[in-house]
């Protein structure tokens, strides 16, 4: 579904300017996005949690916060976004080089798996999902943060020249890497979301989904449990 050798390479060379890229072109809404999914892990009181995708350690950062003394695995095939995680010193977090479609974990490895705007750029969707239900305990849950439409039909055409027109351009200004989130933009239109992708997590490992989406929809948390 998508190309991971563009993937990795995007990510590589947007690393350094990610965070601030993101807060800008949020207007620092994904902030608290991620503070929201912290809350809801908090609520499982997990003991040992892998966040997939970690990237440059945002959603850890949020989850260790909410979660004072809970062991994190971060999980990303991305060295150089590592790399600035590692820079972070985030609070009981373990960072790991690893590829999300064939994780060095045992299987139920975990009571809580997050991953934050990754798995839409992952390989093949389905496979992914079945892969993180491998390495999560039965009872555990499975936190997803992506992009979506907007739930209102009104607001999809603004949304849409703003994610096409608009986003590119920014993003491209500060990270000087235009392609990489005109990318991100046709990605998000693909992007199973709502019913569609809590059907996708239930067919691949997960007894139970729901989407919670959050700002009319420009996001949505799927918590699932195996």
């Amino acid at each position: 579904m998508q190309d991971p050798v563009f993937v990795k390479d995007a990510f590589a060379k947007v690393a350094r300017r990610y965070v601030i890229t993101n807060h800008v072109l949020s207007l620092g809404t994904d902030i608290l996005w991620r503070r929201k999914v912290a809350r809801m892990v908090a609520e499982t009181k997990p003991q040992r949690l892998l966040d997939l995708a970690t990237g440059t350690g945002d959603l850890a950062l949020e989850i260790s916060r909410a979660c004072p003394g809970l062991n994190i695995t971060g999980a990303d095939f991305s060295a150089p976004m590592l790399d600035y995680a590692r820079g972070r010193k985030v609070p009981g977090l373990t960072l790991v080089e690893a590829d999300a479609m064939a994780l060095p974990f045992a299987s139920e490895s975990y009571d809580c798996l997050t991953v934050a705007f990754g798995l839409r750029n992952m390989a093949r969707w389905g496979d992914a999902v079945w892969e993180m239900a491998r390495v999560t305990r039965k009872g555990g849950s499975l936190l997803v943060l992506d992009f979506s439409l907007p739930t209102a039909l009104a607001l999809r055409p603004a949304y849409r020249f703003y994610l096409h027109r608009v986003l590119p351009r920014v993003a491209g200004f500060i990270t000087r890497q235009q392609d990489a989130y005109s990318y991100l933009a046709g990605s998000i239109e693909k992007f199973p979301s709502g019913e569609e992708m809590c059907d996708l997590i239930r067919a691949n490992g997960f007894s139970t989904a729901r989407a919670v989406p959050v700002s009319m929809g420009i996001a949505t948390i799927y918590h699932a449990v195996k």
